[in-house]
């Protein structure tokens, strides 16, 4: 079990599969003014890629994101730059649609490379995220003793997925929850600064504590009943299969 700090109190949290990937393209430099055609431009196939991802951005699913950050550029206005580097963030509901999701996103820098003739180095990275396998009866337990502490615990859509977590890992090999408690006002983005001002706040600090009682309290009522304990995994088995 773990919690999350966020904007509403809720039970479930529904995560997107994540995979992460860096991409460097390797060119030739020249002079750009004296001698252009001599080089190989990596910032142009790096931008050609971009470019290829924010169209292809248009026809994914809703619940599909795609993005990320160019990390070098080249080293001067007049030089063809012979090396550019990015990183991305490629996320959709299960594994089987990542997978389509991310050859589709590969194509867009493959096709960057044989269109400026410089050379793609990627990788997709070791840290992979699952999406959250919920268990609803743990998920009741929880919202029913946040109740008792006097917070309205909501289940959201799960249409709308929006982050990523490695809880979603361990949710896939164990029964698991990853609840939100609220401790800012509606509409306060998280990874904000406002949000790290709340966080810090005497609603932060109240979220916590409510929050850690709430997953003691589960705990307890796991512990002192079989039944449920049986429910839950019964629950997570069915799923698996």
């Amino acid at each position: 079990m773990m919690i999350h700090p966020g904007v509403i109190d809720m039970a479930v949290f529904y995560s997107l599969a994540c995979h992460n990937f860096d991409a460097e393209f390797f060119g030739k430099a020249s002079h750009a003014a004296s001698a252009p055609e001599a080089g190989i431009n990596a910032l142009e196939a790096l931008i050609l890629a971009y470019n290829a991802v924010n169209s292809l951005r248009q026809h994914i699913r809703s619940n599909e994101r795609i993005h990320g950050i160019i990390t070098d550029g080249g080293e001067a206005a007049n030089i063809v730059p012979a090396h550019s580097a990015a990183n991305f963030i490629v996320r959709a509901e299960n594994d089987n649609h990542l997978e389509k999701l991310k050859e589709r996103f590969l194509n867009c820098f493959t096709g960057a490379a044989a269109a400026t003739g410089a050379r793609l180095e990627y990788e997709w990275d070791e840290n992979y995220y699952a999406a959250m396998n919920n268990n609803m009866t743990a998920a009741k337990l929880y919202a029913d003793n946040m109740s008792n502490l006097g917070r309205t615990v909501i289940v959201p859509d799960p249409g709308r997925p929006s982050g990523s977590t490695d809880m979603g890992n361990v949710s896939q090999v164990v029964p698991s929850i990853h609840p939100f408690v609220s401790i800012a006002p509606k509409g306060t983005s998280l990874h904000s600064v406002e949000f790290a001002e709340a966080a810090n706040s005497e609603a932060g600090i109240k979220g916590m504590l409510d929050a850690s009682k709430a997953l003691a309290m589960t705990v307890i009522d796991l512990l002192a009943n079989p039944e449920t304990m049986g429910k839950i995994k019964k629950e997570f088995s069915e799923h698996n299969d």
